[in-house]
């Protein structure tokens, strides 16, 4: 007994690094992540907002709390998070002794003498003593295993509530394009017809009216295309909410609101508030522990064994009734032959915990990225809407001046077509880039890791 103890004592001194517990990497760069043009001193973040604060078109919430509740994608991640959870309950069970019900019986006959009769009913217990952690990592290891399907989860629902979101905007941009081309088209059309009565006055020639008509048709051939994108959007968005396809009811384009100012808080945060950057860690925990289960397969393991129950058999005489039969044993079982290949699983597993170590903090960097891009398209879109805006209001002015002009017959018909045709473009532009403004917000708040709440 003194000599296990002693075996015992020497492997706790060796292995004593089975027992700690996972910390985050010392060398994790979070500097700069957003790059040094985005750099904020601010821990303000509108990752903090909840998605029914942030989206305040109440259409849209309705649409997106149908995608959350029905979404495939959704369920099929509530159902890992349930999967994870029996894996960790499990592997509590590990701390508990196992029992097995075993009974046996048996009839002999020697020499065609009378038949003897033997039974045992044993109830049979095992219990593994965990002095170098083998079970606690396995614990640790399935707890994070749960706690990353629950980050997959709230994973899942960014990308849902954005995704929604994004439809829904591109729908309603779609219908604003839809709406000035067909305003448009209807301009040209009273166009063409005054200029056919102005024709017979000798004002116009029937060249100017058929460039005319051209351009008339090709807005209206535009109108069919900008008819079938919208159907296709209106499908999309019905297979997020795990409905078949149809009309999505949905609000206008010019009534959309979002905060001037976007407060995005330090990179730092990305590390709480992003749940694939929090996915990728508990893989890193995940296999931190597989390393430290590795590890103590090298050194000897402690089992506890006994049994209890009922037998008419001992040694070899008969009894009856049967008596009550007891025994318990202990068992010390080092690895010899197989311990290379158990160092072998160690390198693996080390190599394993590096490897994820590299991608979380990949992860960590694409995230930063991320915020980057969006940032710097909402500036951009910012910036560029006043010009555009501008432009559309010259444009209105030529146009009305052309035609003012038309009617006295001191212009030609180019002069109107290059006026309304510009106008149209900015018109579509300035719509376009609002978009790009509201996509930029989007994205920003689903690179800062909101929609979750």
């Amino acid at each position: 007994m003194k000599k296990i103890i002693v075996i015992f004592a020497a492997v706790s001194m060796v292995s004593c690094g089975v027992w700690k517990p996972y910390s985050r990497p010392e060398e994790l760069r979070t500097d700069e992540l957003f790059g040094s043009r985005f750099e904020s001193d601010d821990s303000v973040t509108i990752a903090t907002i909840g998605w029914q604060e942030f989206f305040n078109d109440t259409l849209l919430q309705r649409h997106i709390e149908t995608g959350i509740e029905n979404n495939a994608d959704m369920n099929i991640a509530r159902l890992s998070i349930k999967q994870a959870e029996s894996a960790l309950k499990s592997a509590r069970l590990a701390y508990v002794p196992s029992f097995s019900f075993s009974p046996e019986g048996a009839v002999s006959s020697f020499d065609t003498r009378k038949a003897s009769q033997v039974y045992s009913i044993p109830v049979v217990a095992s219990w593994e003593i965990d002095i170098l952690g083998r079970q606690t990592n396995a614990k640790r290891r399935s707890k994070a295993a749960y706690e990353q399907s629950i980050e997959y989860r709230k994973a899942v629902q960014t990308w849902l509530v954005t995704t929604i979101a994004n439809h829904y905007y591109t729908l309603l941009m779609l219908d604003e394009q839809y709406r000035i081309s067909s305003q448009t088209a209807l301009s040209w059309k009273q166009s063409i017809e005054t200029m056919r009565l102005m024709k017979e006055a000798g004002m116009f020639t029937e060249a100017a009216i058929a460039q005319s008509e051209a351009n008339y048709l090709s807005i209206e051939a535009s109108l069919l295309d900008l008819r079938e994108s919208i159907i296709q959007i209106e499908n999309s968005l019905s297979l997020l909410l795990f409905q078949t396809p149809g009309t999505v009811e949905r609000g206008t384009f010019q009534r959309q609101e979002f905060p001037d100012c976007l407060a995005y808080g330090v990179p730092v945060q990305l590390l709480a508030n992003r749940p694939d950057v929090r996915n990728a860690e508990y893989e890193l925990v995940q296999a931190y522990y597989q390393t430290a289960e590795a590890r103590a397969a090298l050194y000897p393991s402690l089992v506890l064994a006994g049994s209890a129950g009922w037998t008419n058999s001992v040694g070899s005489t008969i009894l009856n009734p049967g008596k009550l039969l007891l025994s318990a044993a202990a068992g010390l079982t080092q690895p010899v032959f197989n311990r290379r290949l158990n160092r072998s699983q160690l390198e693996i597993a080390k190599a394993a915990q590096e490897q994820t170590a590299i991608r979380f903090q990949q992860t960590l960097l694409d995230a930063g990225a991320e915020v980057n891009e969006a940032l710097t398209r909402y500036q951009t879109a910012r910036d560029k809407e006043p010009f555009i805006d501008r432009q559309v209001e010259s444009l209105q002015t030529a146009v009305r001046s052309t035609e003012l002009l038309m009617t006295h017959g001191s212009t030609t018909y180019l002069e109107i077509l290059t006026a309304q045709q510009a106008l149209l473009g900015a018109q579509l532009d300035e719509v376009g880039n609002r978009f790009d403004r509201i996509q930029s917000i989007i994205s920003l708040y689903h690179a800062l890791g909101g929609g979750t709440h």
